[in-house]
């Protein structure tokens, strides 16, 4: 579509008096300065970009100051070449001056400085998505668009003044938002932007201090808020920035991370590092789940994350004996006392295998200064320590490097060793936690192997900043080379090849990139801000791995006690102080806008016959469609008479392992199926997902991703 000649507006037939110039003409003179305006921001960004990109990398924070430009230059062309005019959610007008103003995913003024998107997250577009008729927030009228294929395909009026209706509103018997629910699912969560509910939009705006619960039933919208809330609070609070630490969003699985893939990039917001808790170690991969209710149970308290300091503290032994050190010149007496002055140099908190160094290095000048012969340079004393075999001998003994996986795998095998670590536990809770692979990790392992390093350290990083040195130390011996020979070859020795004698312009030209460097561990944190959806399921134990990455405590919490597999019957304050939260907001969603009233009848009892105090959302639609009951056998025929009544939407069958997916239709465990949401979903024996609380859990769960139709078979 050519956005000048062409209107943005493709209405149906039978939406044609909503075509009426009257109502639209205003429209679509404005969004041909957006087109306009689109055009020229596009060729200037990529003139940006491109002259980035060409510029010399620099150095230290000037090379991170050029890579964080060009990422973001890249993420708003990214943006507005995906979306276009659609960048364009609606507009509002104000009773106080008759101007629309315009709300985009991102905003955009022309070349004249002229406002021709606000940018949905800034405090003066929150009236769009906050006003309702009990409080306008100073509106006359509202009107929401919805896109397709980047054209208008309808649009929404709502007006809260006798004023707003004149000659300005296409009014209808319901909302954008209740209108958008009917429409069909795809592999990836749509975009409901344009249509945030008033009661969403406030928990979305809300402040980022302390830890926010957003507790709320299926179909609430608990996923769109936790998103919509990440791109807006890097946004909106500076404290949160991506050179403070930026936000992490902590997804249940991997099938519902690439169902929300394509929601933040369309919020205008590509720096929220995503995940699920088995990314942030690197165990988590391969790591199966522990068969062993008891085991879990053990593992799942955060008491026992307590044996790590001690099972580390214990390989940091200085001797209690002195040696004496032998060199070429003399020997050095090294007493306990200097041993202990040695271990005391890292600073408090310091890693034990990063404090390797710090410790070492302060042998080093201990020895050195109790070496008395003058006649022999500290680089030949240096270089004859360093080959000491029994200094470096005693020295792994009493302060080896440590693998967090060789840790916690000593934990799990030699049972005097957790024993003295975590001496709460009893004879019989200590026999069951052996096991004969030691490293054959679960996921309950992983909240001690990620303790475990972070008490650590890197084992690596002490090898790898040694060849860093050596790198650099070629480097400068290489580029020193190169200036000898320009200073032979300069005859009359003057200008400017005579600086190059200066140790600090010979330095400056050492190409420091030649340097190897670790990738860095984008997930090790510290975040400003953390978000945490489907959070009731997370372990006492599980929530440490993320304290550990959010000092400050700054968190979004969005979860129901309700879909909690393995119980939930405390308070959330009560849990998040237990694991370490304080300053706790609880904010509550009650409004069911996915799942129709018929599902929810029946599945609202499955829930409360094991939780009779569960927070069961009211839903605001029904679509006449009852649930249907069969046998297994006709699942086949069911799927096919779907597909073939629907060319688009998606299906989920749950229950059946045996099933093998096709197009439009996945297959699903209860547990992966949270947080996702299909058109048809088919249950096949229910009452096999197991009993009491966790089986009722899983049903409910289940029945609940049903956008339109719930089918229940058994065999």
């Amino acid at each position: 579509m050519n956005p000048a000649t062409t209107s943005a507006f493709d209405l149906p037939a039978h939406l044609a008096p909503k075509a009426d110039p009257a109502l639209i003409a205003r429209d679509e003179q404005h969004f041909a300065a957006i087109a306009r305006s689109l055009e020229q921001a596009i060729a200037e960004l990529s003139e940006r970009l491109d002259a980035e990109r060409k510029a010399p990398g620099g150095k230290g924070r000037q090379a991170l100051d050029r890579d964080l430009e060009i990422h973001r230059l890249t993420g708003r062309l990214r943006a507005l070449r995906r979306f276009g005019l659609d960048l364009c959610l609606g507009h509002m007008v104000s009773t106080d001056d008759p101007e629309p103003v315009y709300i985009g995913r991102l905003g955009l003024t022309d070349s004249d400085g002229r406002r021709l998107l606000l940018d949905w997250r800034s405090p003066a577009a929150e009236p769009f998505f906050g006003a309702t008729h009990g409080n306008p927030m100073g509106l006359a009228s509202r009107r929401r668009y919805r896109w397709t294929r980047g054209r208008i395909s309808d649009y929404w009026d709502e007006v809260f003044t006798p004023d707003g209706i004149e000659g300005r509103a296409a009014l209808d018997d319901q909302s954008a938002f209740i209108a958008s629910l009917g429409s069909s699912r795809s592999p990836r969560m749509r975009d409901v932007l344009a249509t945030i509910q008033a009661d969403q939009d406030a928990i979305i705006r809300a402040g980022s201090r302390g830890a926010l619960v957003v507790d709320g039933g299926p179909g609430t919208g608990k996923t769109v808020v936790a998103l919509h809330r990440s791109a807006y609070l890097l946004y909106s609070d500076p404290r949160l920035g991506h050179r403070k630490g930026g936000v992490l969003f902590v997804g249940p699985h991997q099938p519902y991370l690439a169902y929300v893939a394509d929601v933040l990039p369309s919020l205008g917001e590509e720096g929220v590092q995503t995940c699920t808790l088995r990314d942030l170690v690197a165990e988590g991969a391969t790591a199966a789940i522990e068969t062993d209710p008891e085991v879990a149970r053990l593992k799942a308290s955060a008491e026992l994350i307590k044996a790590i300091e001690p099972a580390v503290k214990f390989y940091e032994n200085p001797p209690t004996k002195g040696m004496t050190v032998t060199t070429h010149w003399s020997d050095i007496w090294l007493s306990a006392d200097d041993w202990a002055e040695a271990f005391a140099a890292p600073d408090p908190g310091t890693p034990h295998n990063e404090a390797r160094d710090q410790i070492w290095e302060e042998l080093l000048t201990i020895l050195a200064d109790k070496h008395d012969d003058e006649d022999v340079s500290p680089e030949l004393l240096r270089t004859s320590l360093l080959r000491n075999r029994e200094l470096l001998t005693a020295f792994n003994r009493a302060w080896p490097l440590i693998e967090a996986a060789d840790l916690v795998g000593d934990l799990w095998s030699v049972p005097a060793y957790l024993r003295m670590c975590a001496p709460w536990l009893s004879a019989d809770e200590i026999r069951r936690l052996q096991r004969a692979d030691a490293q054959a990790w679960t996921t309950s392992d992983l909240p001690l192997l990620d303790a475990a390093r972070q008490r650590l350290g890197d084992p690596e990083e002490s090898r790898r900043r040694r060849r860093q040195e050596a790198a650099l130390a070629a480097e400068r011996e290489r580029m020193s080379h190169v200036v000898d020979n320009l200073l032979e070859a300069d005859d009359d020795g003057e200008g400017l090849v005579t600086m190059l004698r200066g140790e600090d312009l010979r330095n400056s030209l050492v190409d420091e990139s030649v340097v190897p460097a670790a990738d860095p561990d984008r997930l090790a944190g510290p975040f400003a801000h953390i978000v945490v959806d489907e959070a009731q399921e997370l372990t006492d134990a599980e929530w440490q791995m993320l304290l550990l990455r959010c000092p400050s405590g700054s968190f979004t919490i969005v979860g129901d006690r309700a879909q909690a597999r393995h119980g939930f019957t405390e308070s959330w304050e009560d849990r998040l102080k237990r694991v370490g939260l304080d300053r706790i907001t609880l904010a509550s969603l009650g409004v069911n806008y996915r799942t129709p009233e018929e599902i929810m009848t029946e599945a609202e009892p499955v829930i409360r016959a094991a939780l009779p105090d569960a927070n069961v959302p009211t839903s605001i639609r029904s679509t006449g469609v009852p649930v249907v009951h069969g046998s297994a056998s006709e699942l086949g025929s069911i799927l096919d008479a779907w597909l073939a009544e629907h060319a688009d939407g998606t299906a989920c069958v749950i229950g059946d392992p045996a099933f093998a997916e096709r197009p439009r239709v996945r297959s699903l465990t209860p547990e992966l199926s949270k947080g996702l949401e299909f058109d048809l979903v088919v249950l096949v024996d229910p009452d096999s997902f197991g009993e009491g609380i966790e089986g009722a859990v899983d049903r409910y769960v289940a029945m609940t991703r049903a956008t339109q139709r719930l089918v229940i078979l058994t065999s």
